[in-house]
């Protein structure tokens, strides 16, 4: 008998759909899930411990029945964002209301309840590293590039360039509930997520949504629609990619160790999965290959597209990203497990399911 209240926002996301799943195949937990679609968790409406309510976050009736169940609750997820840097170029408005202003409510409702927040940021708050600032700098120094959670500044590119509006609002979200934790007791969690990927991550536009999605989708519309990859501003900046398995794994052992997991911040990555774009795009083409059993995408076109014309102007990537997770080793027991070729494999194997056959 689940005896356990979690509240997930956006519980029909990427995230949130696998969060949802793992901690009712649990059975302790009983989930009340908010979201606009159920098109990612429909596999789970008919559990009887899932209560699921389609609405935007930031409705009235939304915060009306939060503020009712939010008392009796272990603790409330918040997962539902807008996470596309195609929208941070073209949508810089709709996406600082919707990272910050349509949602800095609920850090009011959590702090006039008491009730634990834990929200997904980004590790895009961090930046740009300090290291790509320096001339002729080869990474050599880890202080300069490595990101450790009370310690990297944050560093911005400058106003003009939208692509940072997104990092920007997600900062500001991050203060806010650090603002409410020291001043009025909100007890909280913020996870820096490091390019989670998997199964029912993003669209395919054409197939399940419209637009330009993040980088694993555009890479594999591409390999299913026989179009070259396209490489922006030649693919150079650096990931680190995290299968969602492993990255769940991380959300749910916060329940199990609420003392150590609240009111800290924790980047939750796989710093042995650290990939360049162009990497990333090779990769993708073998992965492909052995799924489909067509040597032929091995060699599939690339072409190479500064980062203005795909996105337009106002672009600027993260140079690299390598996230120190000793946190979460530490006070979560956790590791990252699953390598990048797995993960790779688990989720374009998805992709390739729903929509590579012929």
């Amino acid at each position: 008998m689940a005896d356990r209240r979690i509240i997930i926002l956006g519980c029909g996301g990427f995230v949130g759909s696998h969060l949802t799943e793992r901690l009712l195949a649990d059975g302790r937990f009983e989930i009340h899930g908010f979201d606009t679609s159920d098109t990612k968790c429909s596999h789970l409406l008919g559990d009887k411990n899932f209560h699921f309510t389609k609405s935007y976050v930031d409705a009235s009736n939304t915060e009306k029945m939060l503020g009712g169940i939010l008392g009796d609750a272990e603790a409330i997820y918040s997962l539902a964002a807008v996470c596309n840097p195609a929208q941070y170029v073209a949508n810089p408005v709709f996406t600082i209301k919707s990272n910050f202003i349509h949602a800095y409510s609920l850090v009011d409702l959590c702090t006039q309840h008491g009730a634990w927040l834990i929200h997904t940021s980004t590790c895009e708050v961090y930046g740009r590293t300090v290291a790509s600032y320096l001339p002729d700098n080869d990474y050599s120094n880890p202080d300069l590039f490595e990101q450790r959670e009370d310690e990297t500044p944050l560093v911005m590119g400058p106003t003009v360039n939208q692509r940072w509006t997104y990092a920007a609002a997600k900062a500001l979200f991050e203060r806010y509930i650090y603002a409410n934790h020291t001043e009025n007791g909100l007890p909280f969690t913020i996870i820096r997520p490091y390019n989670w990927f998997g199964p029912r991550m993003d669209f395919i536009p054409g197939r399940d949504g419209e637009g330009v999605p993040r980088v694993m989708a555009c890479f594999m519309k591409a390999l299913l629609d026989d179009q070259p990859l396209q490489l922006v501003d030649g693919g150079k900046a650096w990931r680190t990619i995290t299968y969602i398995g492993d990255a769940v794994d991380a959300l749910s052992k916060m329940l199990d160790v609420p003392k150590k997991a609240k009111n800290t911040f924790f980047n939750i990555g796989n710093r042995a999965n650290e990939v360049t774009i162009e990497e990333l795009a090779h990769l993708m083409r073998d992965v492909y290959a052995e799924i489909t059993g067509d040597d032929a995408y091995k060699s599939h076109p690339i072409e190479y597209v500064s980062g203005e014309k795909f996105y337009g102007p106002g672009y600027e990537d993260c140079d690299r990203r390598v996230c120190d997770v000793s946190r979460a080793e530490r006070l979560l027991d956790w590791k990252a497990e699953v390598p990048l070729r797995d993960t790779l494999r688990n989720t374009m194997a998805h992709f390739h399911d729903l929509y590579g056959q012929k």
